[in-house]
């Protein structure tokens, strides 16, 4: 028997767009409006039935996520001329040959970090730089790419959606259901502590399943680094140093980030000794070979825009939230962390969303008899645990594009365990309304 293909992941987007423009001729429309007061209300307004305007969205979704797309060209580019100086492969040969067997270690540590980034200042696109560092070196390690995306990107996401201080999760939920910023930390602690755990669990089960052997340390010869080189790796590591404070300390964003990694390329093409048609030739090939992977963003970001332009987001919300009536405390909790979830497919941004939902669900909880801080979890956990899959998220696919790993072949490896992480956030959120917790 023929084994099935998967689809290109163009035709993925594509059929969703497709999709999308259908159901906007039989959604009716609707919007939420904003009052002075800042309370919001929802209204019924003709929908704008999609045909022709799947193409121009696709045009609006490049518009749109223009500056994810540039930061993945300058990104790309700038990690294929580090690549070029050979300074990356002699410094991972020589970390390799000195930690030895306590590689399993520092992937540990690696995800508590990065989960801990996910918590504390809720770390998204600032991962995509990364997951292009730690990728390489768990592969040269003897492991996969997707043991790079594990350490970085799914902890960070794991972080974010179990967050204890995320300002863009935590702090701008709260605020809008008027609850003390941050209030309710310990249960919020407890959360990442155990999500973070189980995690470190699996990423040390997922290493003993697929480290190759004999082990990449034991195979690889290695040689003294040359000054160059050196120099070329103290460059990356300040960079990586500037990154950090600069996000933490200096709100630094896409700007910034995509400035920092394009001054490292070209400063790393300097030190090694190429001259000025080097480096650029060097940075246009990078930017070539990701381009592929960077117009995805673009197609991705045209689904948001249909519907968007055909008016039934709001509409769909609506629908949603009326629905909850007469569902108990349980049901109730339940119904909304399923509704955030199954929003975040179509409204990726937790700041978006929040501004949406938490106005509407805040009041709601109140009468349901659900305290605003489970509200808010649920918010956090259904905002979170589908980013690792939601083809709309431009964070993900960066991502995907740096670590060089398929959509489609990412849903196959990822989906049981958004699964197991969707059941374990209804498991820690019954607790919220089936015995009494301080602060909440």
């Amino acid at each position: 028997m023929r084994k099935l293909k998967a689809p290109n992941t163009y035709v993925i987007i594509a059929a969703i767009i497709l999709l999308c423009a259908v159901v906007t001729w039989f959604v009716p429309g609707g919007q939420y409006v904003k009052a002075e007061d800042g309370s919001l209300s929802y209204e019924s307004v003709d929908s704008v039935p999609q045909t022709w305007q799947i193409f121009t969205a696709i045009y609006h979704g490049f518009v749109k996520q223009a500056g994810i797309i540039i930061f993945i060209l300058v990104v790309g580019g700038a990690f294929w001329l580090l690549n070029a100086t050979g300074a990356i492969e002699a410094g991972i040969k020589r970390f390799i040959s000195k930690i030895g067997n306590r590689d399993k270690i520092v992937l540990a540590a690696l995800t508590i970090l990065f989960s801990l980034a996910g918590a504390v200042f809720g770390m998204s696109e600032e991962t995509i730089p990364f997951v292009g560092i730690v990728v390489p070196l768990a592969v040269s390690m003897g492991y996969d790419a997707f043991m790079g995306m594990l350490v970085v990107y799914v902890a960070s996401n794991v972080g974010f959606s179990s967050a204890f201080l995320n300002p863009f999760t935590v702090g701008i939920a709260q605020g809008m259901a008027d609850l003390p910023l941050f209030s309710g930390m310990g249960y919020r602690l407890f959360c990442w502590g155990i999500l973070t755990t189980l995690l470190v669990v699996f990423v040390i089960f997922y290493a003993h399943k697929v480290r190759k052997e004999p082990s990449n340390a034991e195979a690889i010869e290695t040689e003294p680094l040359t000054k160059r080189q050196s120099w070329v790796l103290i460059t990356l590591a300040l960079t990586v140093v500037i990154l950090i404070v600069g996000v933490t300390c200096l709100d630094w964003y896409m700007p910034e980030i995509t400035g920092l990694f394009l001054a490292m390329g070209i400063i790393c093409g300097i030190i090694a000794g190429f001259h000025s048609d080097r480096i650029v030739t060097e940075l246009m090939t990078g930017a070539k070979d990701i381009l592929s992977a960077a117009l995805v963003v673009g197609f991705a970001s045209g689904i948001i825009v249909i519907l968007q332009d055909g008016k039934i987001i709001d509409s769909v919300l609506h629908s949603m939230q009326e629905g909850l009536n007469g569902s108990g405390e349980v049901g109730s909790l339940s119904a909304m962390y399923g509704i955030q979830a199954l929003i975040n497919f179509v409204i990726p941004s937790a700041t978006a969303k929040a501004a949406i939902t938490i106005p509407i669900m805040a009041p709601f909880s109140d009468m349901v008899g659900v305290s605003r801080q489970a509200m808010v979890l649920a918010f956090q956990f259904g905002d979170g645990f589908t980013n690792m899959i939601t083809p709309t998220s431009g964070v993900l696919v960066a991502a995907l594009a740096m670590a060089r790993i398929p959509y489609t072949e990412w849903v196959k490896w990822i989906w049981k365990m958004v699964l197991v992480l969707l059941i374990l956030g209804l498991v820690l959120l019954l607790p919220t309304v089936l015995f009494p917790i301080a602060g909440w």
